[in-house]
């Protein structure tokens, strides 16, 4: 699943060509993805020009000149292609400008595509709940500590948590934890402010990382541009299980099941 990183990419790279433009053609392909498109999405986005890109967790946000923004979020497999040289059965969505071409393809339609008034987004449903974003400044040691108290669930299911942080997915989360030496199973209430106080730049750290690489391209996913992001072969522990730790001080990789996911982790260098 396409996880910040890969959703801020996105982000940058529609807002290369779409940015500013107008949107001549709405064209959807079939009724809905994972659940109906928005029955007035045509109407509101033909003809409206683009005033800004941006993102929030893992949604792409497509602000209009009309005070509306289309929100939408790429699933399991979902990405955008700009300019595609020929049409693809899972392309579900079409926006066409003036000078490009820009399909929503989705293979398995777990995206979703929203509408909703720009002023009010904050306060739309699925982000009213959601934590501070992990770059933003609000995201912060203390922040963590208050969010984790009293918190027995170990603190990976702590951070996949997007109302305790907006944004973190598996692969993301298992790298951030093996810089910062913690080991994923402890519970969230044991971790000290002094693993706090490491984990919280460790997490910017690695998403800056994935995004200055262009995400991470497991199966599905690839850059609007179709260029594949590189950031996975960066990976210290994420799918290296039975190689050895990077660390001098490390000892071999493990995968262990934690809430229905793999998690990878040192055992002698994360505690």
């Amino acid at each position: 699943m396409p996880e910040l990183p890969e959703v801020e990419t996105t982000v940058r790279g529609l807002a290369r060509f779409l940015e500013g433009e107008r949107i001549e053609r709405v064209t959807l392909n079939r009724p809905d993805l994972r659940r109906p498109f928005p029955p007035d999405l045509v109407q509101a986005v033909s003809g409206a020009r683009v005033i800004g890109l941006g993102r929030r967790a893992k949604y792409g946000l497509i602000h209009l000149d009309r005070g509306m923004s289309m929100i939408f979020h790429l699933g399991m497999s979902g990405r955008w292609r700009i300019d595609p040289l020929a049409p693809d059965k899972h392309d579900h969505l079409n926006l066409d400008t003036a000078a490009h071409s820009f399909a929503l393809c989705d293979p398995r339609r777990f995206g979703t595509v929203d509408l909703a008034e720009t002023a009010a987004l904050e306060s739309w449903p699925q982000f009213a709940v959601l934590g501070p974003e992990p770059l933003g400044d609000h995201f912060t040691a203390d922040h963590l500590r208050g969010a984790l108290m009293g918190r027995k669930q170990a603190i990976k299911a702590c951070l996949l948590d997007q109302r305790i942080v907006a944004g973190l997915g598996n692969i993301y989360v298992c790298e951030a934890l093996h810089r910062a030496r913690i080991d994923p199973r402890r519970a969230g209430s044991m971790v000290t402010r002094a693993q706090l106080s490491r984990l919280v730049p460790e997490i910017r750290e690695v998403l800056l990382s994935a995004i200055d690489d262009g995400g991470s391209s497991l199966r599905d996913y690839v850059r609007p541009d179709g260029e594949l992001g590189y950031f996975s072969t960066r990976f210290a522990v994420y799918d290296r299980e039975g190689e050895p730790c990077p660390r001098q001080d490390g000892g071999t990789i493990l995968r262990i099941a934690q809430g229905g996911r793999s998690s990878w982790y040192c055992p002698k260098c994360q505690r």
